[in-house]
This record gives structure tokens, C-alpha cells and sequence, in this order.
């Protein structure tokens, strides 16, 4: 995982599985390929060995759960994203909230497995205390914006900003900024307040034409990493 740093969650929306599912993976796969960056696809269960196989996306669960083998009906064990080709998790998204000791049990079996491991969370205020549980990454995404079509960096650009001074509290912990991002613009806008990258969902998912959402925000991504590295 480096900089830029694209997520894009599938959810649980009807093109996020079988064909559909397929389909709009092969247009993001297209264009990670053209511009030579690493694009996460955080995809339902049932996808995650398929597109694993099919596609050279980075393949995440949407969820996992950090128990041991045994009389756990339901549950994803990060062994089982291992052997379906998975290379990490998202943990704690809003809509799927899980106990801080669930995390930190999630984030070390994760580890040991050599599982990537995004946490979220939906203020500036736990980004410090989430970082210290040393995931690769904290995905900060305020709830009243996701899915609204209004960027957090354009309207609470202060929680990213406040982040950023969070998470360089600890060490090795990238930010990812969320909620809202639908335009390359957002985008720009989010890395250059100090995120390392986004994670978006229904802005690719429901697009008409993802792969052009898709381009648009992989090149500008890159545009406001290339300004950073030669402002530093």
C-alpha cells in the first residue's frame, strides 16, 4: 500500500456481484492499468476468490471478523479472506460497526497473516487512538456525508486537516479521507489537504460510466501527490 491510495467499496449494490460485478471490475482494472496505480476493490464475500483469479485488483473483504476456528457460524475469519485470494479488510465502516477490542483481535490476526487492514472511522477525534492499534490505514469518513454527493473535503475540509495531525502521531499509519467524493476535483482537493488517498462507493457504483469516474480520479489523484513530493 503507498500513495496515492484508491478504495473503492462495492457494498451491497446490485452491480457489485456476479456479472455486473465482473463488468465493473474489469473497467476499474483498465484503469489501473493505464496509469500504473494499485486500485483496492473492497468486494462482497462471495466475490473476493473471482476477482482474485480474474483480475490483478487489490481484492478486500468488506468486513472480517478476528476470531478462531471453530462453532462460528457467519463469521469471515481472516484466514478464510487469505485462502480466497483477499489481500486485507475494511473494519468498523459505519454501517457495519464493530467493539474497539474486535478491532484490535481483527488487526493482529490480520498482521500475522500478512492481511492488509483499513479501519474507519467517522471523526478526526479517534484517529490518534485508532492509529495506535497500527492498521495500514484509517479510512476517515464523517456518516451525514457518505453517499450525499458533498465531498468532506469541500464541506468539512477541517476534519481532514485535523486528521492529518492525528495520524502523524503514529508511525506507519496511512489516511485515507471518505464520504461524499464524486469528482476528480474532491479528490485533488482531499490529498492536498494531507490524505493519502480516498475511498469512494456509490459515486463509482452508480455511475454511468465508471470508468471514466474512475480515470478521473486515478489522474488526479496522481496530479496532487506529484505537487506534494515537490512542495516537500
Amino acid at each position: 500500500m503507498k500513495p496515492p491510495i484508491i478504495l473503492i467499496n462495492y457494498k451491497a449494490y446490485e452491480n457489485s456481484y456476479g456479472e455486473k460485478g465482473m463488468e465493473i471490475s474489469k473497467k476499474i482494472e483498465k484503469v489501473s492499468k493505464e496509469y500504473g496505480v494499485p486500485i483496492i476493490v473492497s468486494v462482497p464475500a462471495t466475490m473476493i476468490h473471482r476477482l482474485s483469479k480474474e483480475t490483478e485488483l487489490i481484492v478486500y473483504a468488506q468486513h472480517v471478523d478476528g476470531l478462531d476456528h471453530g462453532a462460528k457460524t457467519g463469521s469471515i475469519l481472516p484466514e478464510m479472506v487469505k485462502d480466497a485470494g483477499g489481500k486485507g479488510s475494511l473494519l468498523n465502516h459505519s454501517e457495519r460497526r464493530v467493539r474497539l477490542d474486535e478491532i484490535h483481535d481483527a488487526i493482529i490476526r490480520m498482521r500475522r497473516l500478512g492481511l492488509e487492514s483499513v479501519v474507519c472511522v467517522d471523526r478526526y477525534e479517534l484517529v490518534h487512538s485508532m492509529g495506535i492499534l497500527n492498521p495500514d490505514a484509517i479510512l476517515i469518513e464523517p456518516p451525514e456525508l457518505i453517499g450525499s454527493g458533498v465531498a468532506v473535503s469541500k464541506a468539512k475540509p477541517e476534519v481532514i486537516t485535523r486528521a492529518v495531525d492525528e495520524i502523524r502521531k503514529v508511525k506507519g499509519v496511512y489516511l485515507v479521507a471518505g464520504a461524499g467524493i464524486t469528482s476528480g476535483e474532491d479528490v485533488y482537493k482531499a490529498i492536498e489537504l494531507g490524505a493519502d488517498g480516498i475511498g469512494v462507493a456509490s459515486a463509482v457504483m452508480k455511475a454511468k460510466d465508471p470508468e471514466k469516474v474512475v480515470s478521473d480520479f486515478v489522474s488526479q489523484a496522481l496530479k496532487a501527490i506529484d505537487k506534494r513530493s515537490l512542495v516537500k
